[in-house]
């Protein structure tokens, strides 16, 4: 006869709720400690993910120039590094143009008389000891004025309304808090978990987690520092080749540079996918194996939807998760599923 596997349980229905109740105020209370100590550094961490934008606007943010533009298969070649034969004039000075502008001025006319009479003695004489200082009014031709403004705009990103810059300012408090206090809200939530959960299940939850925090953070890096400046770079290239300002919005900056990682960290649990639906018979590794042409189709679907609209993003998901797709085959291979505990004898 058979053992009933939940004869060892000692927990009743309501224990179990009054557990839950317990270690959701604990994770509560360690996320709030979170984010109130986020709030004291989330100048620093705004720096830090704001600094992909800042270096890429430093780069592509200067005015095009006048002149004939480069055309696309030319920015395309550029882009990939292919050289474009440039001309081989000698650099001129810049030409006088008519775009200055006229600006009213006061300046103290004593001291105008003072540096005059610095500059050329000779024509100008000095202020009498009796002088006194008069403010007048004189004309002043300014050029270059607007370059100037422009090159400053387009060298960080902007806000729309009064209150932007503070609820950034909050809700990059509230997810740095979440990422500092997530050790602690996933230890409480296992607490609970694994007091119904039996030995053998428990062991595979010790294997694999930190493989799936090590993939989630994995992926969430490889899109921050090396996907997240290259898609910039061949976004940002178009504004030049359309001679077009780039303006962009620190709130929707913030968003693009949370969620992008997000989905790449979650997309690179793909390998653990896999060996679950194989050690619950829905899939084999053979399978995988002879699906690989469908499934290189599906996870170039998901690339497409899980990225920004451009090509550039989508194959430097896609590439990544065909190598994990293969590391997955190898990883449902690695150890064949043991006989299953809830087996007659």
């Amino acid at each position: 006869m058979s053992k009933d596997l939940f004869d060892e349980s000692t927990m009743s229905f309501g224990e179990h709720l009054e557990a839950l109740r317990t270690h959701l105020w604990k994770a509560l209370i360690g996320l709030v400690i979170g984010v109130i100590a986020s709030l004291a550094y989330s100048k620093p961490i705004i720096d830090m993910v704001r600094a992909p934008i800042d270096n890429a606007l430093a780069a592509y943010g200067q005015p095009v120039e006048d002149g004939p533009s480069k055309s696309f298969w030319e920015t395309t070649k550029a882009y990939f590094g292919e050289e474009t034969e440039e001309p081989t004039e000698p650099p001129t000075q810049p030409e006088e143009t008519d775009d200055a502008q006229v600006v009213s001025i006061q300046v103290d006319a004593l001291e105008l008389q003072r540096g005059l009479h610095e500059a050329d003695p000779q024509h100008y004489p000095a202020p009498s000891d009796d002088a006194k200082s008069v403010m007048i009014q004189l004309a002043a031709s300014i050029s270059g004025l607007p370059k100037i403004i422009d090159d400053a705009q387009q060298l960080k990103p902007i806000t729309i309304n009064v209150q932007e810059a503070f609820f950034t300012y909050v809700k990059v408090a509230m997810i740095s808090g979440l990422v500092l206090s997530s050790p602690w809200v996933f230890y409480q939530l296992w607490l609970f978990v694994a007091a119904g959960l039996y030995p053998h299940e428990r062991k595979w939850v010790y294997r694999f987690l930190p493989m799936s925090l090590g993939l989630f953070l994995g992926g969430a890096a490889f899109c921050f520092f090396l996907v997240i400046p290259v898609v910039l770079e061949f976004l940002l290239s178009f504004n030049l080749w359309l001679g077009l300002l780039p303006q962009i919005r620190m709130s929707e900056w913030i968003s693009f540079a949370v969620t992008l990682p997000l989905m790449f960290g979650i997309s690179f649990q793909l390998p653990l996918v896999m060996l679950f639906m194989e050690r619950i018979s829905i899939f084999s590794a053979d399978d995988y194996r002879e699906k690989r042409r469908i499934s290189t189709l599906v996870i170039a679907v998901l690339s497409m939807l899980l990225t920004p609209a451009d090509p550039t993003s989508m194959l430097l998901m896609m590439i990544p998760l065909l190598v994990l797709y293969q590391f997955g085959i190898w990883l449902c291979g690695f150890q064949a599923p043991s006989a299953s505990p809830y087996a007659e004898e």
